[in-house]
C-alpha cells in the first residue's frame, strides 16, 4: 500500500469559525463536511485558503457503506465531483449505516439522520468489502474509512474493532481515519479497550487522525464535539504516537464555538503531542484503560490486562453487561448541523478510525486472512475459510444484514419492538438522542419553524417523530412535520396556522412561489404582527 500524503495538523472547517480558521498560525489542512458543499459555489473562505496552499479534505456522512445495499450512483458521483472541484488528495467517509429497508427487505425505507454502527460480523465483513470496492472504483482519490462512537453493541458480534478494520484493510486496501475520540468513547460505553484495538490495527494504512471533544453524563460519554478536547483522549493520541507518526490529525469543532484563542491551544496540545519523541520504555497506560504492552512483547502479542473499567465482554462473548450496548446519536463532528447524519452518541453532529497490523495468530495486511484461532476473546469464532479477498458479497448475506438493520432502526426511530439480543436501557438512550437530534437539526434548516410555533416548537416535533422515521432527509422531514401538524389542525393560534400553511405551501408546491407573490405574503404576514 502506497504510504499516505502528510497532510500535518489541521481543523474541521465550518462557516460560523470561518474567519476563525483563516487567521489560525500553521494550519496546514482543513476537513469540510462534503455534502455541504456545493462543487461550483465553494465558500470564498475555502477558496482564500487552497490559495494560501491549505489543502480541503472533503468528509462525507452520508454514503452509508455498511448498510446492507450497495452503494448509490448518485451519492458517489456527487463526492467524486467535491473531491475534483476541491483538489483534495483524498476523501473520507464511515463505517456505518445511515438508512435501511427498501427493496432488499420489501419494507418502507427508513432514514436514521445518525450514523449507526455495523455488526462485526462475518456477514456484515462481506458486504462492507464489497461496497468499499465500488466507492473506491468510483472515485478519483483513496478513499479512507473512520471508525465511529457508538451507544449500543450488536449482539453475537464475531470479532473486535481493531480485527474488523484489520481485515477490511487487508480485503480492499483502504485506508483509515482513527478518531481517537470515538475509541475513548467506546471505551467508556461499550468497554472496549482502546490500547487493545491501537495494537490490532494496521497502522500504516492511516491516511490520518480526528480529535475532538464530549462529557460524560450519567455514565454514558457523549461524543458532543462541542467541548474542549479531554485528557484521556490525548492520552490515546500520545498511546498512537507511540506507534507511529501519523500523517495528519484534525480537531473537529461542530458546536458551542469557543474563542479564536482556545482554539489555537488546542491545536498547540495536539502539536506538542505529535512532536514528542516515541517512547523507549514501556508505555505509558492511557487513562481508564489497560495497561499497554512494551515494544518487546510485540512478538507475542498478549491480550492486554484489563483494570475495573474494561471488564465488559468484549464484542463475540456475547452482548455486553455494562453501559454500552451499542451505537449512539452524535453530536460531535462530523455533520453541518442540519443537513447530514452525525456519529457520536449525543443528539447533534456527529463524529469519526485506526490501523496496525493483527495480533497473534490474527493475520495483518500483506498476510491471508487468518484461518487459524483468534486471539483473545475474539478466539475461534472465525470459519475455517472466509470470504477470498475480490469476491462479491453473498446476496443471501445482504438480506440477512438488511433485514436486521431494518428491525433496528425501526426500532430506533419508529416505535417497533426491539428486535431481540439488545440492551433495552441503552435502546431507549440512543431514541431519545436520536429524536433530539432531529429536532435540533430540523430547528437549523428550517428556523421559521421554532419562530412560529414558539415554546412549543420542541414538545410539538418530539410527539410527531415518536412513530414517524424520517424517509428523505431534514429538509423533507421538516415538511412533513408540518404537514403533520396542518393535518391535525394543529397549533391552535390561527395567526401561526396560517403563517405554517404558507411555509409548507411555499416548500412543498412543485415550484416557488414567484417574487411578487411573496412579497404580497410578507407584507400581510407583518400587518397580522401588528
Amino acid at each position: 500500500m502506497k504510504q499516505p500524503d502528510r497532510l500535518g495538523t489541521g481543523i474541521g472547517w465550518r462557516p460560523e469559525i470561518a474567519a476563525a480558521v483563516e487567521r489560525l498560525p500553521g494550519l496546514d489542512w482543513v476537513e469540510v463536511v462534503a455534502e455541504n458543499v456545493c462543487p461550483g459555489h465553494l465558500p470564498d473562505s475555502l477558496g482564500r485558503l487552497r490559495e494560501r496552499g491549505v489543502t480541503v479534505v472533503p468528509h462525507g456522512v452520508s454514503l452509508g457503506l455498511g448498510g446492507a445495499e450497495r452503494p448509490d450512483a448518485r451519492r458517489l458521483a456527487d463526492l467524486a465531483a467535491r473531491a475534483e472541484a476541491l483538489g483534495a488528495p483524498l476523501v473520507t467517509e464511515h463505517i456505518a449505516f445511515v438508512r435501511a429497508g427498501g427493496a432488499l427487505t420489501a419494507s418502507p425505507r427508513v432514514e436514521a439522520g445518525h450514523l449507526l454502527p455495523v455488526p462485526r460480523t462475518r456477514d456484515a465483513l462481506d458486504v462492507l468489502c464489497e461496497n468499499v470496492r465500488i466507492a473506491q472504483d468510483s472515485l478519483p482519490v483513496p478513499l479512507a474509512l473512520e471508525n465511529i462512537a457508538a451507544l449500543i453493541s450488536w449482539p453475537g458480534e464475531e470479532m473486535t474493532e481493531g480485527r474488523f478494520l484489520a481485515e477490511l484493510v487487508e480485503r480492499t486496501g483502504v485506508r483509515l481515519l482513527i478518531d481517537v475520540a470515538n475509541l475513548h468513547t467506546n471505551h467508556v460505553n461499550r468497554g472496549e479497550d482502546p490500547v487493545r484495538a491501537l495494537d490490532e490495527l494496521p497502522v500504516g494504512a492511516i491516511a490520518y487522525v480526528h480529535v475532538a471533544g464530549g462529557l460524560e453524563r450519567d455514565g454514558v460519554w457523549h461524543d458532543t464535539h462541542a467541548h474542549p478536547v479531554p485528557r484521556p483522549v490525548l492520552d490515546i493520541l500520545a498511546e498512537l504516537r507511540s506507534r507511529i507518526d501519523p500523517p495528519g490529525v484534525l480537531l473537529e469543532r461542530d458546536d458551542d464555538f469557543p474563542p479564536e484563542e482556545e482554539l489555537a491551544a488546542e491545536l498547540e496540545t495536539i502539536r506538542a503531542i505529535l512532536a514528542a519523541p516515541p517512547p523507549r520504555a514501556p508505555r505509558t497506560q492511557v487513562q481508564g484503560a489497560p495497561a499497554a504492552r512494551t515494544d518487546d512483547a510485540d512478538a507475542a502479542r498478549e491480550p492486554a490486562s484489563r483494570t475495573a473499567a474494561t471488564t465488559a465482554p468484549v464484542p463475540g462473548t456475547g452482548p455486553g453487561t455494562g453501559p454500552g450496548t451499542g451505537p449512539g446519536p452524535g453530536t460531535g463532528p462530523g455533520t453541518e448541523p442540519g443537513t447530514e447524519p452525525g456519529t457520536g452518541t449525543d443528539a447533534g453532529p456527529g463524529t469519526e478510525p485506526g490501523t496496525g497490523p493483527g495480533t497473534g495468530t490474527d493475520a495483518g495486511p500483506g498476510t491471508e486472512p487468518g484461518t487459524g484461532p483468534g486471539t483473545g476473546t475474539d478466539a475461534g469464532t472465525d470459519p475455517p475459510t472466509r470470504t477470498s479477498r475480490n469476491a462479491a458479497a453473498d446476496p443471501a448475506a445482504r438480506e440477512r444484514l438488511g433485514l436486521a438493520q431494518a428491525a433496528l432502526l425501526s426500532a430506533l426511530v419508529a416505535g417497533t419492538p426491539a428486535p431481540e439480543g439488545f440492551d433495552a436501557r441503552r435502546l431507549k438512550v440512543q431514541i431519545r438522542a436520536l429524536a433530539a437530534k432531529r429536532a435540533d437539526v430540523v430547528a437549523k434548516v428550517a428556523p421559521e419553524l421554532p419562530e412560529i410555533l414558539g415554546a412549543g416548537y420542541r414538545h410539538a416535533y418530539l410527539d410527531y417523530a415518536k412513530s414517524r422515521p424520517m424517509r428523505d432527509g431534514y429538509r423533507r422531514d421538516a415538511l412533513d412535520f408540518v404537514e403533520h401538524l396542518l393535518v391535525a389542525a394543529g397549533p391552535e393560534d390561527p395567526v401561526a396556522r396560517r403563517r405554517l400553511t404558507r411555509w409548507w405551501q411555499d416548500r412543498a408546491a412543485p415550484r416557488p412561489p414567484r417574487r411578487a407573490a411573496r412579497f404580497v405574503r410578507a407584507a400581510r404576514a407583518a400587518l397580522v404582527r401588528r
